[in-house]
């Protein structure tokens, strides 16, 4: 099958089965929304559109960086989409951790399932001040050797995916460095506080407040080496700010066809809204960003793919594309006044979706910081 065809399929599939599901009632309800997805996975999977992103060996379609593009934009038209393709946030990114790190015990024992779709994770780093958040080295969540095991004390918060997730992957220090652990969210001593309502509305599991109260693990908790979690989290984090910018792209893309409908059918004034040439620069400007966040990230893609690093391109990236599409999706709000802000149609909903990507996996201001300290050393030399 071709990546044309491919991506076909992925837009036909998304018209056909995940905007009709769409609802109100999925609106921080993470059970109505698993519900919505454990409808809709079977019918991805008997499509051949199931875990894109995932190795053939592993059940997947073995797509590359490049290819992975234009489906995960398209599903992104929903927000039902990439939960139903089984490329979404957190599991997608914690798919390719356990891939990387994890022993043959881990991945039966947690990426099959995962991978099946049969469980959710999630992903804890980010802690209360005055613990680790854009700085990952202020990690104040620890774990210390004890016989058999490791014993985990420590608080998370807005750890999305949480809410009925069976396990999550855990940043926490040890005398050896920042570690990663695989705990089951039943074990002993680690509580699920509350769900917090964010301003996203879409978010799969929610988002959540963990605490770890010596919460016990054995020693087959460790996923990867000890010592080298902050290595394996920015390993993590690259890719799953690529992959969020694909996604939230076709989000974007689907607040413009909505306000170019709007804007085409209303009149005021006696004319179109669609024209006057206001309305006309802004649908021109959309277009503008959309255009520019595809080649950014396609060039990201595919510098992945050929196994170059990506730190610099992965954060200039993550930085324009998540400005770019607000920027987007704020214009297609305004093009159709009071109608954008209410939720009879998707827009404001999207807006809420897009403006958390500017904060989520590195603010704007620290990869603008890190990228410039970079740059300035990198002229020093020359």
């Amino acid at each position: 099958m071709s990546r044309t065809d491919l991506v076909a399929r992925v837009r036909d599939f998304v018209e056909a089965h995940c905007l009709p599901l769409e609802s109100p009632a999925h609106v921080h309800d993470p059970a109505a929304l698993d519900a919505a997805l454990a409808t809709l996975r079977p019918i991805a999977r008997a499509q051949g559109l199931y875990l894109p992103q995932m190795p053939v060996e592993q059940g997947g379609l073995g797509l590359g960086w490049a290819d992975r593009a234009g489906v995960f934009e398209e599903a992104g038209r929903s927000y039902l989409g990439p939960g139903a393709l089984n490329c979404a946030a957190p599991d997608q990114p914690n798919m390719i951790s356990l891939l990387r790190q994890g022993n043959g015990e881990q991945q039966r024992r947690y990426l099959k399932p995962l991978a099946d779709g049969d469980i959710r994770s999630c992903f804890a780093m980010t802690e209360p001040a005055p613990g680790a958040g854009s700085d990952p080295s202020m990690l104040r969540t620890r774990a210390r050797r004890v016989a058999h095991g490791w014993v985990i004390d420590g608080h998370k918060w807005f750890i999305t995916g949480a809410v009925d997730a069976r396990f999550c992957i855990v940043l926490a220090q040890t005398d050896e460095g920042p570690t990663q652990f695989i705990v089951e969210m039943d074990a002993p001593g680690l509580q699920l506080v509350r769900a917090i309502r964010a301003i996203d509305p879409f978010a799969i599991g929610g988002h959540g407040e963990l605490r770890f109260d010596a919460c016990r693990v054995s020693d087959d908790a460790v996923l990867g080496e000890v010592g080298q979690g902050l290595a394996y989290a920015q390993q993590r984090l690259e890719p799953a700010r690529l992959a969020h910018c694909m996604r939230l792209t076709g989000r974007a893309r689907r607040a413009v066809e909505i306000a170019q409908a709007y804007v085409c059918e209303r009149a005021s004034f006696g004319q179109r809204l669609a024209d006057l040439q206001q309305i006309q620069a802004m649908v021109a400007d959309c277009h503008i960003d959309l255009h520019a966040s595809r080649l950014m990230t396609q060039d990201c893609a595919r510098r992945m793919d050929a196994g170059e690093p990506v730190k610099t391109e992965s954060a200039m990236t993550k930085v324009f594309v998540s400005e770019a599409l607000n920027r987007v999706a704020d214009r297609a709000a305004q093009m159709c006044g009071a109608f954008g802000m209410s939720e009879d149609e998707p827009l404001a909903l999207i807006l809420r979706e897009l403006r958390p990507f500017r904060i989520y996996d590195g603010a704007s201001e620290l990869h603008r910081a890190t990228l410039g300290r970079r740059f300035l050393n990198t002229a020093s030399r020359t």
